[in-house]
């Protein structure tokens, strides 16, 4: 079932949750809307559930407006950070409840919700435990269930709230990657809500990067890593060091360096901003006459086959209010070993890599 978002803003007392929202989700496809905490996705998720009404806009499934249609008609499954079992069923039954309450016309017999539930347990890989209860389950386990359980109505569409938030960082990653093959075997068109990147960019066909309650970009996980299309997708996704300069005709001046910036060729000593990954710096033992940035290495952290500095620039710029801030680099541990730099020791670090927005670029329309 495909899924049209058009014109959706909401509104809470003063607050705007969304603005004006357009987006189009693909029969089979697997969505992540992406963004920091307040930036409206839970509504967004809540609207298309029909959970939350929108003051304007419609929702269409497959082309059909369901705006108006209970939530109870939507066909969709909901499964939420916080797991919402039944404490007082067991595992089973919790998982039949969607089946068993629906009318009379409808609901399947004993034996159907029976091999249906049973069906469903071996899906998720937890039909050894029909007859716990969720206090005896882990929450990975209690999560998988209530997935179970969304999935027992047979939904066309599924939405989840942050699935993983409430787990630990080796749990949502074994979880990322079994929701991954879950959805490529069922392809039931599945939308759900992250604040993680990571997450995002690991399980999702597309991601959705909202910011203060308008979509920022769209794209799949690599347009969106490698193309940013503002300073906030660029600061939002992973770590990021920012600099701040003067654009002018095609080359950007910042804090001892100068960039070659041939898309911004028309810019005249504009404000400008270059974000560069800490893996795309080079770092190299400081040498008179050298070009870029100065800085004190303050730290190395070599954990693997990473070696994490963290920078402190010698001087400061006058046109780059953040620029006495740690700026931090990634090297090979090798490399780094290969250098002989010890904590104290004057280092210049170029960017091989950057993307440059000039002043006009990050005010927001």
């Amino acid at each position: 079932m495909s899924i049209e978002i058009r014109n959706i803003s909401k509104q809470f007392g003063d607050f705007r949750a969304l603005n004006n929202v357009n987006l189009d989700v693909e029969s089979g496809e697997l969505v992540a809307l992406l963004g920091p905490s307040g930036c409206g996705k839970t509504t967004l998720l809540r609207i298309i559930a029909g959970l939350e009404t929108a003051d304007t806009g419609s929702i269409l499934f497959s082309g059909e407006d369901t705006t108006d249609v209970h939530v109870r008609e939507r066909q969709v499954g909901f499964v939420f950070q916080h797991y919402a079992l039944f404490r007082h069923m067991t595992v089973f039954e919790n998982v039949a409840f969607g089946l068993r309450v629906k009318p009379r016309k409808e609901r399947p017999s004993d034996a159907q919700i029976r091999q249906k539930v049973t069906d469903l347990l071996k899906l998720v890989q937890l039909d050894w435990l029909a007859d716990r209860y969720p206090s005896q389950l882990s929450g990975g386990q209690r999560q998988r269930i209530a997935l179970a359980r969304a999935l027992a109505v047979e939904p066309k569409v599924l939405l989840l709230d942050e699935p993983f938030g409430a787990l630990d960082a080796k749990v949502r990653k074994e979880l990322r990657r079994w929701l991954r093959r879950l959805h490529d075997e069922l392809h039931v068109t599945s939308i759900f809500v992250t604040h993680d990147q990571e997450e995002a960019l690991e399980v999702a066909d597309r991601v959705v990067v909202i910011n203060k309650g308008r979509i920022e970009q769209v794209g799949s996980p690599q347009e969106v890593w490698d193309q940013p299309a503002s300073p906030f997708v660029y600061g939002f996704l992973g770590d990021v060091n920012l600099f701040h300069g003067r654009a002018d005709n095609g080359a950007v001046q910042l804090d001892g360096m100068r960039l070659d910036s041939p898309e911004h060729s028309g810019a005249r000593d504009a404000k400008a901003m270059a974000y560069v990954r800490p893996h795309d710096l080079t770092v190299e033992r400081y040498t008179a006459g050298a070009t870029g940035i100065v800085a004190t290495l303050s730290r190395a952290i070599v954990v693997g086959p990473i070696a994490r500095l963290e920078l402190e620039p010698t001087e400061t710029n006058p046109d780059n209010p953040g620029s006495g801030t740690i700026i931090e680099a990634q090297l090979p541990a090798q490399q780094f070993r290969e250098l002989g730099l010890q904590e104290g020791d004057t280092v210049v670090a170029t960017p091989r890599k950057a993307r440059v927005f000039v002043e006009e670029d990050w005010v927001s329309p």
